[in-house]
């Protein structure tokens, strides 16, 4: 039985790997490369689901039908429902919903709730929120102790500023808002219903529904000296 750091993983055992990948595509689950697919004994899997090369099912997962993981996916105590994407990614205790797409590179921490029909996309990570229906954070964001709303969009580079150096917050984000690119929202912040962040904004107070917040300093612009004037 395989172990590292003290911690069993049974899941990498030769023998007990090679008969639990041949159990799954007995009864469906569809395996292109089984011997570069790792599945744990107490890992449920549904007929029609795609496990590609690199996928590492550990602890209790359970993956729904017609879901494709991977490839190259470590996925650790969490559930994905039917019709879901994940691929290159790592999630951790986290709940994917029917039809969500995570990936590439994307990580879900414990509390990780994302869907259904969302997208979590390049080097996004989530940690204890919740994601509504069809929301998308395609890349480049935090988003963390938060309550985004369904049909949400979250821009590259925003991020829930969740933690005081005391206290973690939490950060509301109600249906339809939009939230611009390298937006910081200090927690605890709402943003209402259909409202609007400018990119680069810096949210400290809530925003009304159906509402656009700025929050940047003013831009100034200088002449700049000659080569020889700068010496």
């Amino acid at each position: 039985m395989g172990r590292r750091g003290g911690e069993e993983y049974p899941e990498f055992d030769p023998t007990a790997r090679a008969q639990g990948v041949e159990a799954l595509r007995a009864r469906g689950v569809i395996i292109p490369d089984p011997d570069r697919v790792y599945v744990s004994p107490d890992t449920s899997v549904e007929p029609g689901a795609v496990l590609l090369p690199g996928t590492c099912l550990r602890g209790s997962c359970v993956i729904g039908a017609n879901c494709r993981i991977g490839p190259d996916c470590w996925i650790d105590d969490s559930a994905v429902e039917a019709d879901s994407v994940v691929w290159y990614s790592v999630l951790e205790s986290a709940r994917v919903r029917f039809g969500s797409t995570i990936g590439p590179y994307a990580h879900l921490r414990p509390g990780a709730d994302v869907g259904p029909e969302a997208r979590v996309g390049n080097f996004v990570e989530v940690k204890a929120a919740r994601i509504g229906r069809g929301a998308k954070a395609a890349h480049l964001a935090y988003v963390g102790d938060a309550d985004v709303g369904a049909g949400v969009n979250v821009g590259a580079g925003a991020v829930t500023c969740n933690f005081d150096g005391v206290t973690k917050h939490r950060t509301v984000i109600e249906d339809g808002a939009f939230v611009g690119t390298n937006a910081s929202l200090v927690a605890p912040v709402r943003i209402g219903e259909n409202a609007f962040v400018a990119a680069g904004s810096t949210i400290t107070e809530d925003v009304p529904p159906n509402s656009i917040a700025f929050g940047r300093a003013r831009q100034v612009v200088k002449e700049r000296k000659g080569e020889e004037d700068a010496r």
